[in-house]
Order: structure tokens, then sequence, then C-alpha cells
């Protein structure tokens, strides 16, 4: 996933963007809401994660505003517990809330129940053909037999399921990919899909290379 966290409190901030990154995931970070609206704008995040008591601009605020110039999934951070607010939180365009202080693991949780509700999966797992792709453990699996992936690798298979009988271009794997501060190059696609093809040779699934377009998986049969 590509997500966007948007916390002023810098260690839950960097606690959180170590722990996405460590699993593979491209993350920016934003410490007030102004700035969180421009990235939004300026670039397409699988998730926002929000926290409501930002500086200049309340959480509130900032996902109106956000929801009016994006339909991306909000995940928000919060202290209040009173019913009422939860509800008025969800009403103002959130997909989902977390109360402070959370687990990780439930935020993390939360956090693929969102992308599996927008992807319209009603399942834990990603299947297609005979890959299975786990979330949660990060295991991938061919006709029931565990197959090992690096990181990259993973996101990038991750990133495919998402995007079953849709062509990617190199440009919008990268934005899945990386965050801001990474520099990524079109040239490491290529080698990404060219290991991921290598290790899901023994499978019903094949992603194909259309020439000046980029990259649809697909089954061949």
């Amino acid at each position: 996933m590509r997500l966007l966290i948007v916390e002023d409190d810098r260690l839950i901030s960097e606690a959180l963007e170590q722990r996405f990154s460590k699993q593979g995931h491209a993350v920016d970070c934003a410490y007030d809401g102004d700035v969180a609206y421009a990235m939004v704008n300026q670039t397409e995040f699988d998730l926002i994660i929000l926290d409501l008591n930002l500086p200049h601009k309340s959480g509130e605020q900032i996902t109106k505003k956000i929801r009016r110039a994006s339909d991306c999934p909000i995940l928000i951070l919060t202290a209040r517990t009173e019913v009422q607010d939860r509800i008025s939180l969800l009403d103002l365009g959130a997909d989902d809330y977390i109360t402070k202080p959370f687990d990780l693991g439930e935020l993390e949780a939360r956090c693929r129940a969102i992308v599996r509700r927008r992807q319209g999966s009603d399942q834990n797992n990603l299947q297609f053909g005979d890959i299975e792709f786990d979330p949660a453990s990060c295991k991938v699996f061919v006709k029931g037999h565990e197959v090992i992936l690096k990181q990259r690798e993973l996101r990038l298979l991750e990133i495919f399921l998402g995007h079953t009988n849709r062509v990617m271009s190199k440009e919008e794997l990268i934005d899945h990919l990386y965050g801001f501060d990474d520099t990524p190059n079109l040239n490491a696609i290529e080698t990404y899909v060219g290991r991921l093809r290598k290790a899901l040779a023994g499978s019903d699934v094949e992603i194909k290379t259309l020439r000046g377009l980029g990259y649809v998986i697909d089954k061949t049969t």
C-alpha cells in the first residue's frame, strides 16, 4: 500500500512509519492538515491514517476537505470515546476509526479490512488463479505451496492482485511502491517484475507486458 500518515505527534508518526515501512509499504508523513491535503492532491494513496488533533485545522475539517477532492479511504486516530463522536466521524466520510491508545496489530488489521472493502472483497486473502496472498502473514502460496518473495516483489504482487484486469503503468507502480523521499527509477520496476515472474513461473498466472502501456496480471488458462 501507499500510505499517508497525518499525525503531528512525531513519536507516533515515526513508530507508524517504521512499522509499515518494514513490511514493504510506501509511507509518507504529514504533520498538519494543509500539507496532507496538498499531498493528496498530488499523489494517489491507497489509505490515509489521520489524527483528529492537528494544528491549524482540525481532523474533521481536513477529512471533509480531503473527501471533497478524493475517495481515498481514511482511517481516523482519535482519543474520543463517545458514540456520537464516532458516528460524526463516519458521517464526515471516514471509513473507520481507532481510539488511542491502540494496538499496532489491530491498526494493521483495520487498514487491511478497509483496503479489502475498497477492492470489493470480503475475503481476508487475495486470490487469483492458483495464487493466494495472505496480507496478515505476508505469505504467498502457489497451488497451496508457499513461495518466498522479497518485500518489493511481495508488494508488487499485492498491487497486481488488487488491480486484476487493469493495465498498470510503470509510473503507477512506482506511485504505489515508493514514497516522496525515495528515488526510484523505471528500470527498477522491470527488475522487480522479472523477479516476480520467475517466482510465479509454476502458477497459472502471468504478468504480461503491454509495450508502451505497462503490465497486467492475467490467467494463462
